[in-house]
């Protein structure tokens, strides 16, 4: 699944506009995201030698959470509202609300880069994929999905085998490319949005039987 002329051409006036604007890349894809995708958008942490941003010696997760009195970038931001308040919090990692427009389910990325192989062949709808430096892969799916996996591994036959799976779901945020995770480097694409997948994301139990295999095997 790829842009259309159309979507090509708005991504293009964004990226355009934003350089215009001396704006970051970060600055960038905020505005894809709002503008584009429908996501909204927060600004989050960053770490460096262990240390947060946020400023507190206890951070529980440096460099991997939204900051405190940043606000949200709703969905339907303009251009220049997003790089302008964007503007105001430089440094900041792109950070993506899950439970709004999409959960996520979460695997290892090796089970996921194979996983996403096998959709792909199968030609099953699928929306965005991210990979993180931390080794873990996000599949994004539709709202609501998180809360289904149990009784859809349930239903699946997976309810009694350990995997290493997780939906993510309401009060969870990721972080999004091209911003850096936790100071280990940066969230890179598998899948990139595209305008007729990311709006509407997939359900989870499209993808749930495959990934579950995929991440089953990835133990044995």
């Amino acid at each position: 699944m790829g842009f259309t002329i159309g979507s090509s051409r708005a991504m293009r006036d964004i990226r355009t506009g934003a350089r215009r604007r001396g704006r970051s890349s970060e600055g960038g894809a905020v505005a894809a995201f709002t503008g584009l995708w429908g996501w909204d958008v927060v600004p989050g942490a960053r770490a460096a030698a262990g240390a947060c941003s946020c400023g507190r010696a206890d951070c529980p997760a440096p460099g991997a959470h939204p900051l405190a009195f940043a606000p949200t970038i709703p969905a339907g931001t303009t251009l220049n509202e997003a790089t302008g308040v964007w503007a105001g919090f430089p440094g900041a990692a792109v950070m993506l609300p899950v439970g709004r427009a999409f959960d996520v389910i979460e695997v290892a990325e090796a089970a996921g880069r194979r996983a996403l192989v096998r959709l792909e062949r199968m030609g099953l709808p699928l929306g965005p994929v991210t990979a993180g430096p931390d080794g873990r892969a996000h599949f994004f799916v539709s709202p609501g999905s998180a809360a289904e996996l149990p009784e859809l591994l349930y239903r699946m036959g997976w309810d009694d085998a350990f995997l290493d799976l997780h939906g993510l779901g309401p009060g969870t945020f990721i972080t999004a490319p091209p911003s850096d995770r936790a100071g280990l480097g940066p969230v890179r694409w598998l899948r990139s949005p595209a305008l007729d997948a990311a709006p509407k994301p997939p359900p989870a139990r499209l993808l749930l039987g495959t990934l579950a295999y995929v991440a089953h095997r990835s133990r044995a």
